[in-house]
């Protein structure tokens, strides 16, 4: 017998229990109900529905997450059900969470589920995390999962050093993309930089294995480079593309859900609240909710699909902010007052973030961890301390299970989880000096371009 509803839900029964559903919200997020309800059957129009071949723990998943909750989701089982119901319901937001939920405890599980039930975009998804991981990781594979894992390309660690534009007359041979090949534990030339671009405080963002470059600036007066780069590492060609509505150099810059954000900076020395969105669509810049507080050079880091920023405010105090795009605000998470010296950087890893930072002005050498877990709110400190002359971590990368870390004396890889940092291994530093923004790409095949060398003293 049907329950009584709520104006506009609909009961779905699946796996013998009852569901009350919100029913513009099963249209608007599944193709499966959308077909269903504009196909006139009269189950639809009497407000109950059977759906025999699902699983109710899946279908309340779907729910949760429809419904704006981000569902732990455990076992083999669990992952199983919701990547069945996933594809059953055709349920965008259902398989992104399943994108974001991906860890190396269960990339495995989700590459071979994903297959089987033809959930394309968290099979390719999971498949590329499998190919970043340890090689035994693989060979639990099937082998016809195995064989497309090994056919895809992994991610390489590249850096790019600070650079100002430069006359075409002149040829500066340092103003490249780099990247590390950690098989033979050098250095190599990726790509030249264009004339007109400029690394000094630009924000620098990838998305969709695309570099984008915003905000550098030239000469002493901080003039600002009006239009942004974006380097396409699969074609190994360089576009422009315009730059924010505001000048803005020191910006954060973000790929987030399908856009870049530029987040803060300064313009005329001056730090911005502002905040704009770059929609690829329309080629165009749009400005977002404001940061909270003016604030420059934003550490920022991204979490299970979520945004996250620091600010760092009076007495010593980090303030955590998310950003949420549908909201279009920027809300409180958390804060952690510690001493510290000059910087801070932010650095996320499955549901926890790791506020990194310069420690007291006495010893600002040293690097302080501490870790905030998103589930439980709790903030945990780093046993030890991190030597920032030799780690360099304020250019820390989290590629699966490994942070990646580099200054010119050496790169540093530390196994991140279970709230604290291992180094792995020391691999070579980069070859030049200055300061470095570091980040992933996936890079085509070939020929090795040459290893880069020190500068001649």
């Amino acid at each position: 017998m049907m329950q009584s509803l709520l104006p506009g839900s609909v009961q779905v029964w699946v796996g013998g229990r009852p569901f009350a559903a919100d029913k513009a919200l099963l249209v608007e997020n599944s193709g499966f109900f959308r077909g269903l309800f504009r196909s006139g059957m009269r189950e639809a129009t009497r407000g109950e529905i059977h759906l025999g071949a699902l699983s109710a723990g899946g279908f309340q998943t779907a729910l949760q997450v429809l419904g704006g909750q981000r569902p732990a989701l455990g076992g083999e089982e669990e992952l199983f059900q919701a990547v069945e119901c996933a594809a059953f319901l055709q349920a965008p937001p259902l398989a992104r969470h399943l994108i974001h939920s991906l860890t190396s405890d269960n990339c495995v599980t989700l590459c071979e589920t994903a297959f089987v039930f033809g959930l394309w975009d968290v099979f390719h998804r999971a498949a590329l995390f499998v190919r970043d991981g340890p090689p035994e990781m693989a060979e639990e594979l099937s082998p016809e999962v195995r064989a497309y894992v090994g056919a895809l390309r992994p991610s390489s660690f590249v850096a790019v050093g600070t650079h100002t534009p430069t006359p075409q007359y002149l040829e500066d041979a340092t103003r490249t993309l780099c990247y590390l090949d950690e098989e033979e534990d050098v250095w190599r030339t990726l790509s030249a930089l264009p004339v007109e671009a400029s690394t000094l405080l630009a924000g620098v963002a990838t998305l969709e294995n695309k570099l984008y470059i915003v905000g550098g600036v030239r000469g002493a007066s901080k003039e600002v480079v009006e239009p942004g780069f974006c380097y396409d590492a699969d074609r190994g060609t360089w576009q422009e593309f315009p730059g924010p509505h505001q000048a803005r150099y020191d910006v954060a810059l973000v790929g987030f859900e399908g856009s870049l954000y530029a987040i803060g900076g300064e313009f005329q020395r001056v730090p911005l609240r502002s905040v704009e969105r770059y929609d690829f669509a329309s080629g165009c810049w749009n400005f977002t909710a404001e940061l909270p507080q003016p604030a420059a050079a934003v550490p920022r880091a991204q979490a299970s699909g979520r945004l996250f920023v620091c600010l760092w405010q009076p007495a010593d105090t980090t303030a955590v902010y998310e950003y949420q795009s549908r909201a279009d605000a920027w809300l409180p998470v958390a804060s952690l007052t510690r001493p510290q010296s000059y910087g801070h950087c932010l650095v996320a890893h499955r549901d926890s973030l790791y506020v990194v930072r310069n420690g007291p002005s006495d010893d600002f050498l040293h690097c302080a961890i501490d870790c905030l877990n998103l589930t439980t709110g709790q903030w945990t400190a780093l046993p030890g301390q991190f030597v920032n002359s030799k780690g360099a971590l304020f250019t820390a990368v989290v590629r699966g299970d490994t942070v990646y870390t580099v200054n010119r004396v050496a790169t540093l890889l530390y196994g991140v989880g279970r709230g604290s940092w291992r180094l792995l291994r020391e691999k070579a530093g980069f070859p030049r000096p200055g300061s470095l923004q570091t980040f992933l790409l996936r890079l085509p095949g070939g020929a090795r371009a040459p290893a880069l060398s020190s500068p001649k003293p």
